[in-house]
């Protein structure tokens, strides 16, 4: 039987008060009525992301924490410009009380400052992971990208078309510009063919 997210928190922060308190508010944070995009199912879909690329990780304990924390903070569409910063900086108050080391906490929240951009840098394992599972959603089938897009427009609703399709379109043309998706060894066998064919077909109909 699949782990709970309430489970998979504890299993990695320990069972005390303050991870208890902690991971409660992080699971509300997740379930907020607004979120269209960045929801429960995505935080799932990242962790179990982190477990299947995990291996690649120099440390997959920052990793998974940075998982839980990367849009912990989200304010929704154009309001959500610095919702990483934001979310690494609710990683940096938080996580010492729960005994984390200090270098750990500066690697999460590095790592969630990662996700703005996904722009990591060769040698970066953690980074690869990280942003190869919050990325693996492009390497879905059809009807899950398809999904996926939908919920990012549904996320951009005040946005007009005539102003979100090319923005959209833009943001895909420069994703498909560079010369690997994925990091990982396994994501980019598993995902980076789908994920290109998915990209292109999304931009078609936003050119369409």
């Amino acid at each position: 039987m699949a782990l709970s997210l309430h489970e998979r928190w504890l299993a990695l922060a320990g069972i005390t008060p303050e991870s208890i308190l902690l991971g409660d508010d992080l699971i509300a944070r997740w379930a907020e009525p607004h979120r269209r995009y960045h929801t429960l199912e995505h935080l799932e879909r990242v962790l179990d992301g982190v477990d299947e690329f995990g291996d690649f990780a120099d440390d997959v304990a920052a990793v998974r924490y940075a998982a839980w924390f990367h849009d912990a903070v989200y304010d929704g569409g154009p309001d959500s410009a610095d919702n990483e910063e934001r979310s690494a900086q609710l990683a940096e108050a938080e996580l010492p009380a729960l005994q984390v080391p200090d270098k750990q906490v500066a690697e999460v929240a590095r790592l969630v400052r990662l996700t703005k951009g996904h722009a990591v840098t060769d040698g970066d394992h953690n980074g690869s992971v990280l942003c190869d599972a919050d990325l693996a959603v492009l390497g879905g089938t059809p009807d899950a990208y398809a999904a996926y897009a939908r919920a990012i427009r549904e996320a951009y609703a005040d946005v007009p078309d005539d102003q979100f399709r090319p923005g959209r379109a833009a943001i895909l043309r420069g994703l498909l510009e560079q010369p690997a998706l994925f990091r990982t060894p396994v994501a980019a066998e598993r995902y980076e063919k789908r994920a290109r064919a998915n990209l292109t077909a999304e931009i078609a109909e936003l050119e369409g």
